[in-house]
């Protein structure tokens, strides 16, 4: 790949059912994303992830599969999302979609053949066991939801294995043809104009289950066998992988023994973002310094996907259990506001409180940490959550456009999806929405908006490497810098509510261009012996030291 184009992206997450409603259905449709792609580009947004758009019986949002190669009748047609990937693409923006290979649905017509007959064809495409398993309630994904990850089957006569629900049955990833299979479906999206998958649940897809076997071996080559498929449709294609591993583990999923970077493109930085939710709770910087100080070595053109909230829940399990209750105290205090155990099932903004130094505190740290940044939508304007609705469906609202009836989201706002847009408080679409936002230019879709176009000129972020500044300053303040070929930022972030004052000296890279570029206030300009340098509560600043090439 002569460009590694997704280290200067900006991914822009979407669920289609909930982004916008072009017929009057409830429920948002490729149709009307396409609509409102021209939003995504004046955000500055690069790249856009689809979350499932497969025919499914959306037992477990779109993530239960019946057909990898459609889309679901109700986001519209495969000519729809040809036509999508066209308006994309003339707008400069990337698309990938969700590959959820490691299990089907079971009313795939796979499953189905399989369970019907065990001399089917599919029958070898699950994974089975004749005996009740020894470790039938071991591993379970959602604890509290699930109680078992081997299922008996009275059709089949035998147990099935679900490492998700039960009715999400595991493909068996040993067996030659499903490998190909999926390689095909690979092959065929790319083929279609894809320009990469987000790799659902990856450490799951090389796992090689053996019935009695918890903690069963892992084919990490299938990686290196996807890769070389998509290299061959599409020579800039990229997977952007979630696997929440062992640090250990991170240089693997990049890359064989070797060295070489020849398997996964892009992980989720799931050792980052612990740290990260740590230090905002805390009002203190250290922990996300010593993540920083301690990420895995990977190959050059690997890259880290950092985000502060994802679609599912903010997953806390890296932390310990006297950290992870620190964050819940801060963010989730109650118990309907967490999940599994492990996470917090609300969006930043709440979780905040609301506070706009704090929100774009956050993101500007986000941005300025090395990797791509991700966002998922409605957080460019603060939304909301509705934690009336069950599980992870309390973050995945309909989009507030406007504050018309309906939110400019749909035009009948009591069907589909539409019946669940936020109406009450200050998350309601009539306060809180685009177009309002749109008026203001100290909005928080205005913020965003700068963000985005200076991380575009801060190409060392995404391409070059990172670290912590080594002097002493407060716990509070984060001191970081990024260097590439073409100069050197530093970055300065006040994680806590009380004004600071550094002296950290004049540091190397500093050159005639020297200045601050990007701030919560206007500090004045800087001096490049950095002393005195000031920051506000819940303050950042971005300072230029040098550019190297012009």
């Amino acid at each position: 790949m002569t460009e590694y184009w997704y280290k200067r992206a900006v991914i822009y997450c979407v669920d289609v059912d909930s982004f916008q409603d072009s017929d009057g259905d409830g429920t948002g449709d490729l149709r009307g994303l396409a609509s409102r792609l021209d939003h995504i580009t004046r955000l500055g947004a690069t790249c856009l992830w689809l979350n499932p758009v497969h025919p499914s019986p959306m037992r477990d949002d779109g993530y239960d599969i019946t057909d990898h190669y459609g889309i679901h009748p109700r986001l519209g047609s495969l000519g729809d999302f040809a036509e999508l990937l066209h308006r994309a693409q003339d707008r400069g923006i990337r698309v990938m979609i969700d590959l959820v290979v490691n299990h089907t649905s079971d009313q795939h017509p796979w499953f189905q053949s399989a369970v019907s007959d065990p001399d089917s064809p599919y029958r070898d495409w699950y994974v089975w066991s004749e005996q009740e398993p020894e470790d039938r309630r071991q591993g379970m994904v959602f604890p509290g939801e699930q109680t078992e990850t081997w299922t008996w089957h009275e059709q089949a006569k035998a147990w099935y294995y679900h490492r998700f629900y039960d009715f999400e049955p595991d493909l068996n990833i040993a067996n030659p043809a499903v490998r190909e299979e999926i390689k095909r479906i690979v092959g065929f999206w790319a083929q279609l104009g894809v320009a990469g998958f987000r790799m659902d649940a990856a450490p799951f897809v090389t796992e090689l289950t053996v019935p009695g076997v918890p903690d069963p071996p892992k084919d990490l080559g299938f990686l290196t066998e996807l890769r070389e498929q998509l290299s061959w449709v599409r020579g800039d294609g990229v997977v952007l992988a979630e696997a929440n591993v062992e640090p250990s583990a991170v240089p693997e999923y990049f890359g064989d023994a070797g060295g070489s970077a020849n398997r996964l493109h892009m992980m989720f930085d799931f050792h980052l973002n612990g740290p990260l939710m740590l230090g905002l709770a805390r009002g203190d910087a250290e922990p996300v310094a010593e993540a920083l100080r301690n990420t895995p070595d990977v190959p050059g053109p690997a890259q880290w996907a950092t985000f502060l909230r994802n679609h599912d829940e903010a997953d806390l399990s890296r932390l310990s259990a006297d950290q992870r209750e620190e964050v819940f105290a801060a963010f989730g205090p109650k118990p309907e506001m967490q999940l599994y155990g492990r996470g917090i099932r609300r969006r930043l903004a709440p979780m905040l409180g609301g506070d706009q130094r704090r929100i774009r505190l956050a993101y500007s740290l986000l941005f300025a940490l090395r990797g791509t940044p991700v966002l998922r939508y409605g957080e460019e304007i603060g939304m909301g959550d509705d934690l009336s609705l069950p599980g992870r469906e309390a973050i995945r609202t309909p989009m507030q456009w406007s504050a018309h009836r309906g939110a400019g989201f749909s035009s009948e706002p009591e069907r589909g999806r539409a019946a669940h847009l936020i109406t009450r408080g200050r998350y309601g679409y009539r306060k809180l929405n685009v177009t309002e936002q749109r008026r203001d230019p100290d909005s928080l879709l205005g913020f965003f908006e700068r963000l985005v176009r200076m991380l575009r000129e801060c190409p060392e972020i995404g391409e070059g490497t990172s670290e912590v500044v080594d002097l002493v300053v407060p716990r509070q303040v984060l001191a970081h810098r990024a260097d590439s070929a073409e100069g050197s930022v530093l970055f300065l972030h006040n994680l806590g509510e009380q004004p600071v004052e550094l002296d950290l000296g004049r540091l190397p890279g500093t050159g005639p261009d020297f200045g601050e570029v990007f701030g919560d206030q206007d500090y004045g300009d800087p001096k490049p012996s950095l002393r005195g340098v000031a920051l506000g509560p819940y303050g950042y600043r971005w300072i230029r030291l040098g550019r190297t090439n012009g």
